[in-house]
């Protein structure tokens, strides 16, 4: 018998809209002679299935079922796409440990801990990853920009603690853009990380767990057009991704290390992606996202496809993995 897949998208942050895309690509490469694919869209104001003729059918959150022409649909898993919160962070998570319905990407402890980019780091530090110098900052706080200069120095990265796809990320150049960057990143969320500006080549290690095993897919290397790797470098066709990436044997074995390292430190399941800077020779730990990007133009899908895994087995075995 057929299995019932969610495909969960949407969500509640301003990557809303990059996560539906994700979600609908999702749903084009599920292997329907094996599942039942169900588009669940989550909102704050409503969770519903949204069917192939555009029927909606409201979610039960008591038991996380939809009811179709009277007849009540459970399912077997929930592929959990969604960018930002309450995907990502923790909450969809905990939601489905509940219920005791499997979700395909990390458990709640871990989603909670890598989208806290202040909190991932302090775990991570103790093992000898190599991040960026930081400053943390919450709303109400004062701001004292010498203290941050002398701290960080110019240039420097403000950002919010707690988003994705470089929503509230600013590069400062000068003390007289800091307060401004600030401002910005406090739109996204109310805790602030500022760090140190790293120096050198980009790139970004998807790890997977692929047929049972912790997996290093091909490593990409980024190139913005802008001054960072930002939202148009990232969507809007702004940036070179490179796969794989151009790097010495000996770089490319310290950031595979270190990624797979830091996968298992953690211990993620599922998706992760993280970002790395080889700055002074020395990958340097950036961040991790554990629902990446996956329209077909998207980093870990790219390097699944580089890895000989396409589109399709990449989604079996996620749900395979989960189930």
């Amino acid at each position: 018998m057929k299995k019932n897949i969610a495909i969960l998208m949407g969500g509640y942050s301003s990557e809303k809209d990059i996560s539906i895309n994700s979600g609908n690509v999702v749903f084009q490469h599920t292997d329907t002679e094996k599942y039942n694919p169900y588009k669940i869209i989550i909102t704050r104001e409503s969770w519903y299935h949204l069917d192939e003729k555009g029927g909606i059918h409201h979610v039960d959150k008591n038991d996380f079922s939809i009811t179709i022409a009277q007849k009540k649909i459970n399912f077997d898993a929930a592929f959990n796409i969604v960018h930002g919160s309450p995907g990502e962070d923790g909450l969809l998570q905990a939601y489905f440990e509940l219920l005791g319905i499997p979700q395909t990407a990390c458990d709640f402890y871990q989603a909670a801990l890598t989208f806290n980019k202040r909190d991932c780091i302090r775990i991570l530090k103790p093992y000898g990853v190599p991040c960026a110098t930081n400053y943390f900052l919450n709303k109400g706080d004062r701001i004292d920009v010498d203290e941050i200069v002398a701290r960080v120095g110019l240039p420097c990265f403000v950002k919010a603690n707690k988003a994705g796809s470089s929503y509230g990320v600013s590069k400062v150049k000068s003390k007289a853009e800091i307060v401004p960057a600030i401002d910005t990143a406090y739109k996204e969320d109310n805790e602030i990380i500022i760090e140190s500006f790293l120096d050198g080549t980009e790139v970004s290690v998807g790890v997977i767990t692929y047929q049972g095993k912790p997996t290093v897919l091909p490593i990409t290397e980024i190139v913005s057009e802008n001054e960072f790797f930002d939202y148009e470098a990232k969507y809007e066709g702004k940036s070179e991704e490179i796969t794989p990436a151009r790097l010495t044997k000996e770089q490319e074995n310290q950031v595979r290390e270190l990624a797979l390292s830091i996968y298992q430190i953690l211990k993620m399941k599922g998706f992760s992606r993280s970002e790395f800077i080889f700055h002074k020779g020395k990958p340097h730990f950036v961040e991790m996202n554990t629902n990446p990007g996956f329209s077909e133009a998207s980093i870990l899908p790219q390097q699944a496809l580089a890895a000989g895994i396409s589109l399709k087995e990449l989604v079996t075995n996620t749900i395979e993995e989960c189930l």
